[in-house]
């Protein structure tokens, strides 16, 4: 059976330099949805992908400002719903302040994979 599962990152504090989360996937799985904000009117920016091409699940664009999460699916991801395998490298990238703007304060961000 098919089941979801959610990873969710949270960095306290104003961010003062850019951000490279990686994981490894533990099974075969597709990105459904992504949910990122800051707590402030930041300018930082996310980009998803893999270890051999970061933007290849959500190409660079804005997170949510002032504690309103933007959020992101299949109409926004570079291919409907990604395909990650299994040992796949994912790469999360969060610029801070996009380019030299306001830089993001208590970021949070979800992401919602459906497993199988």
């Amino acid at each position: 059976m098919n089941r979801t599962l959610q990873q969710t990152y949270h960095i306290p504090g104003t961010l003062t330099a850019d951000l490279d989360i990686r994981f490894t996937a533990h099974t075969n799985m597709s990105l459904l949805h992504v949910s990122a904000v800051a707590s402030n009117d930041s300018d930082a920016t996310l980009k998803i992908g893999t270890s051999t091409d970061d933007d290849e699940f959500l190409a660079e664009t804005t997170i949510g400002d002032s504690g309103t999460p933007s959020e992101f699916d299949w109409g926004d991801f570079v291919d409907q719903y990604p395909r990650i395998e299994d040992g796949d490298i994912v790469v999360i990238t969060i610029d801070y302040d996009g380019d030299t703007g306001t830089a993001a304060a208590d970021l949070s961000l979800i992401l919602t994979f459906l497993e199988g």
